[in-house]
């Protein structure tokens, strides 16, 4: 999961211009890397897939898988091939699956169209799946070429294969302070520390996640919605809010506010009368853990039993440091304002942290990108020691 210069997508960023490479498998590959980063945020927790068919050197059919429980990409370009899919070349992001699920298996499509060969840029992370789609095709007499752009599509369903290798969801951290590190100042005043355009890329973010999470401190401090404000209408993230007491207010905007879910992770020992109340504006309480504090892990694992994919982690300073804490954050988006506030005002991350330097936490190929006046530093954090394992 990388961050381009325009700041498209929260994964892989597929640039849209014209590849230098010439028409060729790596071509057609990139424009179905494309079709599948055009839809990330829409799938759940399905995979993003692109798929092209192409005939004779013409494009004859393209495809993106747009909705958990709805056709894959596959299908969507062979049903706009016709009959032409038949001798033609298949190009998809991921290999078609060849179990049933919600919808019949690609695989059988792709052999009942008679298509005479198919390009597939990596393996697929379910274990339902895992090498049985491109043997099945191999066995009915289907040229298969694996591999081409194999770690750009395995960026774009980074959020996918955590959920299938790990149980839990993807979790990207979004955070932002001065110069000096401060996440508000000293009297708790913290709009705006970042400009316009950050924060319109931040509900980019949130259209791209499946959830939104912060903790209590924030719910209470900003009373915020949580949902996605775009020039366009977006998709409004799960709200997840992690309050081991249950504080959260019935009167909070997170409560009434119904266009989306909001979900409360709270401790074993939380009051049972402030969950009924909770529950019964519409609220759905999960306990996490059995000591009086929520367990981030468990609840990390819970919340991918429910079937959330990815979350966007926009916590205080103490939420995000116990995620890190934990190694439960996957993927980090830092921005930088060019203010200096001084103070004591709070951090982005709070936890106990290393005795040595070599021990820190590192950002693997970091990038910088500019929005308006604020830099944002992102990248894929590199757990090199275990923390203290303090629970949030």
């Amino acid at each position: 999961m990388e961050l381009d210069a325009h700041g498209e997508t929260s994964y892989t960023p597929m640039r849209m211009e014209a590849p230098s490479e010439g028409l060729g498998d790596t071509y057609y590959m990139r424009l179905a890397l494309q079709m599948a980063e055009a839809a990330v945020g829409q799938t759940g927790t399905n995979p993003n897939v692109g798929c092209v068919v192409v005939k004779e050197g013409r494009i004859i059919g393209l495809g993106s898988h747009l909705q958990q429980g709805s056709a894959h990409a596959e299908v969507h370009a062979l049903n706009m091939a016709g009959e032409q899919a038949r001798n033609a070349t298949v190009y998809v992001t991921l290999e078609p699956c060849s179990h049933h699920g919600r919808t019949p298996p690609c695989a059988d499509r792709l052999i009942h169209e008679q298509v005479a060969r198919v390009v597939v840029a990596g393996t697929d992370p379910n274990p339902q799946v895992a090498g049985r789609g491109i043997a099945k095709l191999r066995e009915q007499g289907i040229t298969v070429t694996t591999g081409v752009l194999e770690q750009e599509a395995r960026r774009l369903i980074d959020p996918f294969t955590t959920l299938m290798t790990t149980g839990r969801p993807y979790i990207t951290l979004k955070t932002a302070s001065t110069l000096d590190g401060k996440v508000a100042a000293s009297t708790g005043d913290s709009k705006w520390i970042t400009g316009d355009e950050a924060r319109a890329f931040v509900h980019t973010l949130r259209h791209r996640h499946h959830a939104i999470m912060v903790g209590i401190g924030t719910a209470l401090v900003d009373d915020p919605l949580l949902n996605t404000r775009l020039p366009v209408p977006g998709l409004h993230p799960i709200r997840i809010v992690v309050d081991s007491n249950l504080r959260l207010p019935t009167d909070a905007r997170l409560v009434l506010d119904q266009s989306a879910k909001t979900i409360v992770l709270a401790s074993a020992e939380a009051s049972a009368d402030r969950q009924s109340q909770l529950e019964q504006l519409g609220v759905e309480v999960v306990r996490c853990g059995a000591g009086p504090q929520v367990d981030l892990s468990v609840a990390m694992d819970l919340l991918g039993r429910m079937g959330i994919g990815s979350i966007l982690l926009e916590g205080g300073g103490r939420l995000n440091g116990a995620m890190l804490d934990r190694q439960l954050v996957d993927y980090m988006y830092v921005f930088f304002a060019p203010r200096l506030i001084g103070g004591n005002g709070p951090g982005s991350f709070e936890f106990a942290g290393f005795a040595r330097m070599q021990d820190a936490i590192q950002l693997e190929k970091p990038t910088c990108t500019v929005y308006g006046s604020d830099l944002c530093v992102a990248g894929k954090p590199v757990y090199v020691r275990q923390h203290s394992g303090e629970q949030e």
